[in-house]
């Protein structure tokens, strides 16, 4: 009985690989959120359908493909495998660790290379959220850390790097920040805006216009993109590559809603599309913070990001708008969904409650719904 990995799977849906699943959770957790890929198909019968028997499955899995078993946890999904391979299935795996694994893994790739920095960009592929190292000579700076402190240490080492300086571009509601771990693990110094209201100690990003190391001159550029917050801010490192948080997607921008002042944030996003970015070249590197569809917004280079060029030539927000049809545009596509356990997640990030490794797990599980899509 084979199990597969969260990285296994990461690199079939990555490398685009016929892959089938069985997803044995309830109705209302698969339509919630469920593996996806171009070469990915799955079908929903939930685990108590099963228990009697997999005979109900038997006729919706097809001959030819590798088939995978998924629940919340693991143990469901096993059973299940088990009793379809004793059925007679062939090719038959189950998830290690579940839908939580597969939440969890960070897929790194390589993103940009000159004679002055190196930048690696960390795939949540789970969960849509991006993070980054920016490697130049001894040093390194890392983007939006995820809660999975480990992985940076380990690639920092890997790299012969010290981590020096950590940056959030805004106060996360998707995802708990791994900013202030990293830093009291490493040394490293954590950025954040103080208007952010985070309750600990830490360098307050309105008093850093620059962040300079090494052969990295890193510009902070306080934009008012009220992904979730109005502290947003975007970092603009050599003007070649532009880290842009919740500002500018691939596909898309920040989102102005989740504050419940969707209209009077939104003349803020207007005011930075029109002002702040309009004046950024466009053969300038975007890489955002999250995104929404890997398929649609992975380039062939094999990481998230585009030109800004072409960001905007697909974008029709951010083409040549008048600040009324913007802000009638992303009011019509205001999103009502909030992530899911927003409030919580903002209130760790900002050191207002503490919350044990098991609950992070609990409160991070599900999609990212961080972005203003369907803009094109």
């Amino acid at each position: 009985m084979k199990e597969m990995t969260a990285k296994q799977v990461a690199e079939f849906v990555i490398e685009k690989k016929d892959l089938f699943i069985l997803d044995v959770r309830n109705e209302s957790d698969y339509r919630d959120w469920k593996i996806e890929g171009e070469k990915v198909e799955s079908v929903n019968i939930p685990y108590f359908d099963l228990i009697d028997g997999v005979g109900p499955a038997l006729e919706k899995l097809p001959k030819d493909k590798q088939i995978l078993v998924v629940c919340a946890k693991e143990g469901s999904s096993k059973f299940v495998a088990e009793s379809l391979e004793e059925a007679g299935v062939a090719n038959i795996s189950y998830l290690q660790g579940g839908m939580k694994s597969w939440s969890e893994y960070l897929y790194k790739a390589e993103v940009y290379r000159d004679e002055n920095v190196k930048v690696y960009q960390f795939i949540r592929v789970g969960k849509g959220c991006l993070s980054y190292m920016v490697v130049s000579e001894n040093e390194a700076l890392i983007v939006d850390p995820s809660r999975f402190t480990g992985i940076y240490e380990e690639e920092a080492a890997k790299d012969g790097v010290k981590i020096t300086h950590i940056v959030d571009s805004h106060l996360h509601a998707d995802h708990i920040s791994g900013g202030k771990e990293l830093s009291e693990r490493t040394g490293g110094k954590y950025y954040l805006m103080r208007s952010e209201g985070a309750t600990f100690d830490f360098n307050a990003l309105e008093e850093h216009d620059e962040i300079v190391f090494e052969e990295v001159k890193l510009q902070v550029l306080a934009v008012k993109t009220p992904g979730h917050t109005p502290g947003s801010v975007s970092f603009f490192v050599n003007d070649k590559l532009l880290f842009s948080g919740d500002t500018i997607f691939v596909g898309g921008l920040g989102r102005p809603d989740l504050g419940g002042k969707v209209a009077e944030w939104a003349q803020d996003l207007f005011n930075t599309v029109y002002e702040k970015v309009a004046s950024i070249a466009d053969d300038v590197i975007v890489l955002p913070g999250h995104y929404a569809d890997l398929d649609d917004e992975m380039n062939e280079e094999g990481f998230i990001g585009d030109l800004l060029g072409n960001i905007r030539s697909r974008n029709e927000l951010m083409q040549n708008k008048n600040k009324e049809e913007f802000v009638d545009m992303v009011v019509a596509n205001a999103n009502t969904e909030t992530p899911p356990n927003f409030e919580e997640i903002v209130a760790i990030n900002r050191g207002v409650i503490k919350a044990e490794a098991e609950k992070q797990q609990e409160l991070e599980i599900g999609p990212n719904r961080c972005a203003l899509h369907h803009t094109h």
